[in-house]
């Protein structure tokens, strides 16, 4: 068995559309989300819904109120439990 270079994406089943692919309404939703976090990067787990740019408004506005609302643990934490979380389940995106 070889090992995996620093360099080589973990193989997916789900088709990631990257920002350099994204056109039209998955470029739209990929703005969208950017103007809502004032992140630029856009990451794999919201590119990983590119190819359904009408579901993946809806992920984001659903973890805009769930996720990343204020309320018994602040935003800050709540990511860092996630990506814990993607980290112990090997999570490429």
């Amino acid at each position: 068995m070889s090992e995996k270079s620093e360099e080589q994406k973990p193989a997916t089943k789900i088709r990631v559309i990257e920002d350099a692919e994204a056109t039209g309404d998955t470029a739209a939703a990929y703005d969208y989300w950017r103007a809502g976090s004032g992140r630029k990067q856009v990451p794999g787990i919201i590119k990983c819904f590119g190819a359904r740019p009408d579901f993946l408004r809806q992920v984001i506005q659903f973890s805009n109120a769930v996720h990343f609302s204020e309320g018994h643990l602040s935003r800050r934490h709540k990511e860092m439990i996630a990506s814990h979380v993607s980290y112990l389940n090997h999570c490429p995106y």
